[in-house]
């Protein structure tokens, strides 16, 4: 039995109701359980299931889910081998879109509804670094949101990284980047293990996105964004759209943790979000400006073609 043929049968336990995405290392279902009642259930793909390697970091990610115990993290229920020798993680069902798919609906987004958002992210990220696990995948297609209820869950532990592990421990190669290019921090593309503030960056960016409805960087083709993540600073946030406008305080939040070196950053996730939320209250006094709870209207004609349409695909992850 192929895993497309998976839906209606029982998998350890999990009744697979329906296919809700398919990543490069694993198929996503929504399933019912006895015990759990309605789980997203991960299984690793049929290719990879003799993949010592991919076995080894599907498991990680189960044991890193384990370790952190978060309200904005989405929990860990149940992971194995069921008894046909399928790999499988149920974690947490979590209700609301993937944030990507809110920010281009109802986005750019105002000051005040993104410093909610990003405190309950950079809440749930610094409880991961707390206990030594770096995401190193941050994105808010890696978000979940519920506008109802206003709730962010952060997803997908899958290259996430222990800062403690020893060279001979990383499921990585030396040399070889992981993470989102349109989101990953200068320093992961060297392909050395990041800290921390790699984090920080991804969380940056995505503030940055939630703001504006584009990205710091204007690279039209993969190797120019690889090369202007190396070598040239990020738009400034109040020169990202010609209708748009922010708060210096803002501004200046944003852009620091966009800092190309890490040094530059905040010391922590906590200090980041501390300082952008305090940030996201203040508006602009310059007359005839949005202030920041209007910030975010978008011309009609906006052109959302370009990097962000067609790069959506690529670099997922290594």
């Amino acid at each position: 039995m192929t895993i497309d043929t998976l839906v209606g049968t029982t998998l350890a336990g999990y009744t697979l109701q329906a296919k809700i995405g398919e990543g490069g290392t694993a198929t996503v279902f929504r399933a019912d359980h006895a015990q759990h009642g309605t789980v997203a259930l991960k299984v690793l793909r049929e290719k990879l299931q003799q993949d010592a390697t991919a076995v080894a970091r599907f498991l990680r990610e189960a044991q890193y889910g384990a370790r952190i115990e978060h309200p904005n993290i989405v929990r860990t229920l149940d992971y194995g081998q069921s008894e046909n020798d399928r790999y499988y993680l149920a974690i947490e069902w979590a209700s609301g879109d993937i944030l990507d798919k809110y920010a281009e609906k109802s986005g750019p987004l105002p000051s005040k509804e993104v410093g909610d958002i990003m405190s309950q992210i950079c809440g749930a990220v610094q409880a991961a670094h707390d206990v030594g696990i770096v995401h190193r995948d941050l994105k808010p297609e890696n978000l979940v949101y519920d506008p109802a209820t206003h709730h962010v869950k952060v997803l997908d532990f899958g290259i996430a990284a222990d800062t403690d592990a020893t060279p001979d421990q990383r499921l990585t190669r030396a040399g070889f980047f992981v993470g989102t290019l349109m989101y990953v921090a200068p320093e992961a593309l060297s392909g050395e293990l990041v800290g921390p503030a790699a984090d920080q960056y991804s969380l940056a960016t995505i503030a940055y996105f939630l703001l504006t409805g584009t990205l710091p960087f204007t690279g039209k083709s993969p190797r120019e964004l690889f090369s202007q993540l190396l070598t040239q600073s990020p738009v400034s946030l109040n020169k990202a759209k010609p209708n748009l406008a922010f708060p210096v305080a803002v501004e200046n939040v944003v852009m620091k943790a966009l800092s190309k070196q890490p040094g530059d950053r905040y010391p922590s996730v906590k200090d980041f979000s501390d300082a952008f939320t305090e940030a996201a209250q203040t508006t602009l006094s310059s007359g005839g400006s949005p202030t920041s709870d209007t910030a975010g209207s978008v011309s009609d004609g906006e052109d959302k073609s370009g990097l962000f349409g067609k790069m959506k695909g690529l670099f997922r992850r290594n």
